[in-house]
């Protein structure tokens, strides 16, 4: 089964930006469609941007638009979210998540492989 984890989280200052990747084991079906979920602390976990497989297609959280941007390299099977403009709302566990379906997806069951998370902590 394809493992995938995250990196690049920490500690930002409001207003900062961090960079997340994650990495997948193997190029599998898993991973057609990537996505990026977060849970903030005493929340229930969120989503916050897909991605298709070749890219052409994203789409994003209402709370994320204009400031994250989400990419991804194939040929390194890696996955990668620009986060800009962070505010402490932005805290929490970010995790990867990937699916079969060639479609753009938000909900959380509709997602089947998952990395284990990354924490981004934004400091006021």
């Amino acid at each position: 089964q394809v493992q995938m984890v995250e990196s690049g989280g920490g500690l930002v200052q409001v207003g900062g930006s961090l960079k997340l990747a994650c990495a997948a084991s193997e190029r599998t079906a898993n991973t057609n469609t990537w996505a990026w979920f977060r849970q903030a602390p005493g929340k229930e976990r969120e989503f916050a941007a897909a991605i298709t497989y070749n890219g052409g297609r994203t789409i994003y959280a209402d709370s994320v638009k204009g400031r994250f941007t989400i990419s991804r390299d194939n040929k390194q099977n890696m996955m990668h979210l620009q986060m800009n403009s962070l505010n402490p709302e932005d805290t929490g566990v970010y995790y990867c998540a990937g699916r079969p379906a060639f479609t753009l997806a938000t909900l959380e069951s509709e997602y089947i492989t998952w990395g284990q998370g990354t924490q981004v902590t934004v400091s006021s």
